[in-house]
């Protein structure tokens, strides 16, 4: 839109089967989205709108809600969703509080998808070898780039807490402050869009797979909640004596009730399966530990008033309005039913089968399909349409044959 028209208040409208739109370009059937294809109002966020410092010609970016004509918020849009869960915990006098923390791969250009990714060239003419994990000096062959992303962040008000070398050959981490759950989902969205553009300025590209590379860590999106009270600010999750309340046991008990039928809403594609069937610390688990990164739910150390759960199964593929939606919406859960959860585990465990998650999109997607309780938090017509639109990508998926399956079956009698 031009920025006469957008300031003039000029209304950008959107066929609603946009939202339902699969990563390949193409839309289920219309009954998940209504016959007509009726349009959507975008409306910008007043306190989203960006001023884009890596574009030379002027640009702006506003994040928008997609509501419907009559007014209110679409429910086929995961930021509504988020929007929705933030105001039941506000019904009940409490406040999500959210940080994530996002992994990510920087590649030299792959121009040719069937072959692997590579790291880029170093300032020093070399490519990384994998030795640099959680170096000081790990990162000095992008110093341009990274100087530029922590200029933009700046310029785009996207405090930043951390940021280091992964585990990964050419992967790195950044933590963003915590905060409200919606604020956090836009400022991991910005950061994401962000760094995909400062790359190609770079002759770099980003990836934010789960699993770009074999025998690799993969890349995940780990999602830290508390609960405040809404007038006080306490966290919910300590007593006074420091102790951790039902409230806090509730929670968890919530999350372990609902992380296998929600599995598809974090892990959304088949390269998410790829991250969580080969675990370095991706644990694909609804068991609950006290700093153990082998459990998918994590209680980090830390002082009573920083209490939270670190629920550790999205990836960074995952859409962030979404995980942190279905995320909060499962302790919410909890704590609206009191539900108690299991035992913590430490040390080595094995995964009891009733805290076993799904290790496929297809099974994924098939417990998210039987989900009586997806139906209710979310509604039927997203999570319908949701389900269509990525059995849509994975028999996508499954029209192609891998060169896994060529040079392995193609021998066999």
């Amino acid at each position: 839109m031009t920025a006469e028209g957008f300031l003039e208040g000029r209304r950008l409208q959107l066929a609603r089967g946009v939202l339902l739109q699969c990563i390949m370009g193409g839309y289920p059937p219309s009954r998940f989205y209504g016959s007509d294809d009726g349009d959507l109002a975008l409306v910008a966020d007043p306190k989203q709108i960006h001023r884009l410092p890596w574009s030379q010609q002027p640009r702006a970016l506003a994040i928008c809600d997609a509501d419907e004509l009559t007014g209110e918020s679409s429910r086929l849009s995961t930021r509504g969703q988020l929007k929705a869960v933030v105001a039941r915990y506000a019904a009940l006098g409490l406040a999500p509080v959210v940080a994530t923390e996002l992994e990510f791969f920087v590649f030299a250009p792959n121009p040719d998808p069937t072959q692997p990714f590579q790291p880029p060239m170093g300032l020093d003419g070399r490519r990384e070898d994998g030795h640099s994990a959680f170096s000081v000096s790990s990162n000095n062959g992008l110093r341009p780039f990274f100087s530029e992303v922590y200029a933009c962040m700046a310029a785009l008000g996207l405090p930043r807490d951390t940021f280091m070398h992964e585990m990964g050959v050419s992967q790195f981490e950044i933590n963003l402050l915590h905060g409200d759950p919606l604020l956090l989902a836009d400022q991991t969205f910005l950061f994401k869009h962000l760094l995909k553009e400062v790359a190609l300025k770079h002759g770099l590209t980003v990836v934010c797979m789960a699993k770009p590379l074999a025998h690799t860590p993969g890349s995940s999106m780990h999602i830290h909640q508390s609960v405040v009270d809404a007038d006080s600010g306490r966290n919910v999750f300590s007593d006074d004596a420091g102790k951790p309340t039902a409230a806090f046991r509730h929670f968890i008990g919530g999350q372990q009730a609902c992380l296998a039928d929600f599995t598809a809403l974090f892990a959304p594609n088949v390269n998410s399966y790829q991250r969580l069937c080969h675990p370095f610390a991706s644990p694909n688990n609804a068991c609950w530990s006290h700093d153990n990164r082998s459990a998918g739910l994590r209680i980090p150390a830390s002082s009573p008033v920083a209490r939270r759960v670190e629920n550790r199964l999205p990836g960074a593929d995952a859409n962030p309005y979404l995980a942190i939606a279905a995320s909060l919406a499962a302790g919410l859960y909890g704590i609206e039913h009191r539900l108690e959860p299991s035992a913590a585990i430490q040390g080595e465990f094995e995964v009891p089968d009733n805290l076993s998650l799904p290790c496929t999109l297809h099974a994924a997607l098939e417990r998210l399909k039987r989900s009586h309780l997806a139906k209710e938090l979310f509604g039927t017509e997203f999570i319908e349409g949701y389900i269509a639109s990525k059995t849509l990508e994975l028999t996508s998926f499954f029209d192609e044959i891998t060169p896994w399956e060529r040079r392995v079956l193609a021998a066999q009698a």
